[in-house]
């Protein structure tokens, strides 16, 4: 489609004027040594001399220029740059400088964007790889030895069906997990919003917690005595399972004989904060920004000491951000970490 031409005329105005003064001064001397100077005759010269040159310039030298721009404008459309595409074409370079400064500017942002994603794509890729492979291969082998005749061997079937089991179950988890980001990415997981008291979910899950805590002696408490009840408007299933991630990883990478410490507090008018702060290993600093990300390890050996699927804390990030909520970090390596997050307040 033709595009309108946004031509200028401030070149070819000034360069007339610049021509036309230039040559007024010249005729003028040579009319007062060789003639006398008739005015009238002057002021025709110097309209008929503007007029030329205007013509000259603006139709003859931009038109020229204007081929070239165009060339640079076309060549731009190919890489479709949105913002030429629909603008007008103009001669005028001070403009069409800022219009490519611009136009590279973007582009730069969008290759470094580009860059940071397929940096961060094919991390996920390997860490999903990575996931699913390790328990995977560990129930083919398991499977394959008793194919291989130890079916017969009673202990060693039962034991070894045993670990099959657990890989199959660490194989589900990783699914389910993924599967809930994606609803919880693209809206379909819906949220049952209801009122209920965030003190007596605590407790219910320091019940369930208690024995897994007790294997490394750490302690879950709150940091005062709740006497009265605080009630918050949330999916009171989702926000248990944020609290049960967040408190079971306290525990996992926790001390033992170490707190893992949960305290509800008054944020402003309509909001509460719940914080779950342990004393245990912490987190280094470069760690922390990536620390919600799929399968992201703060551990780059590969090895998991600890169970899990790898997106609990990726999966307890969409959960707060689906109640429009957030959630933040604080950690310090060898001291321990605080994880807390906002609700409204019933």
């Amino acid at each position: 489609m033709q595009r309108k031409i946004n031509k200028t005329y401030t070149f070819a105005i000034l360069t007339s004027l610049f021509i036309t003064i230039l040559l007024t001064l010249l005729m003028s001397v040579f009319l007062y040594i060789f003639f006398n100077i008739h005015f009238i005759a002057l002021i025709v010269f110097i309209i008929v001399c503007y007029g030329i040159s205007f013509i000259v310039i603006q139709f003859r030298v931009e038109r020229f220029i204007y081929r070239r721009i165009k060339k640079i404008y076309d060549d731009l459309t190919l890489l479709e740059s949105t913002d030429l595409i629909k603008g007008s074409i103009t001669t005028d370079m001070a403009t069409l400088t800022q219009e490519i400064d611009k136009y590279a500017r973007d582009r730069k942002l969008e290759i470094e964007t580009l860059k940071i994603r397929e940096k961060y794509r094919k991390e996920f890729i390997g860490n999903v790889s990575h996931e699913l492979k390790t328990p995977l291969f560990t129930v083919q082998g398991y499977i394959s030895t008793l194919i291989d005749g130890a079916v017969n061997n009673e202990d060693v079937r039962d034991k070894y069906l045993q670990r099959a089991e657990k890989g199959i179950e660490r194989l589900s988890y990783i699914i389910k997990d993924l599967d809930m980001i994606t609803k919880l990415e693209v809206g379909d997981l819906s949220l049952n919003i209801e009122a209920f008291d965030m003190v007596e979910l605590v407790k219910g899950i320091f019940e369930l917690l208690e024995m897994k805590a007790s294997r490394k002696d750490i302690t879950l408490t709150f940091d005062l005595q709740y006497s009265k009840p605080i009630l918050v408007n949330a999916d009171k299933e989702r926000i248990q399972q944020v609290l049960s991630n967040l408190i079971v990883n306290s525990i996992k990478y926790g001390r033992e004989n170490g707190t893992t410490e949960v305290s509800i507090e008054n944020l402003i008018q309509n909001k509460v904060i719940i914080r779950i702060t342990d004393n245990g290993e912490g987190i280094i600093k470069e760690n922390i920004p990536r620390l919600f990300e799929r399968f992201y390890r703060v551990d780059k050996s590969g090895s998991r000491k600890e169970g899990g699927s790898g997106l609990g804390l990726s999966i307890v990030k969409h959960i707060i951000e689906a109640h429009n909520e957030k959630i933040y970090i604080e950690s310090e390596f060898g001291v321990g970490s605080e994880f807390s997050f906002t609700l409204e307040k019933h």
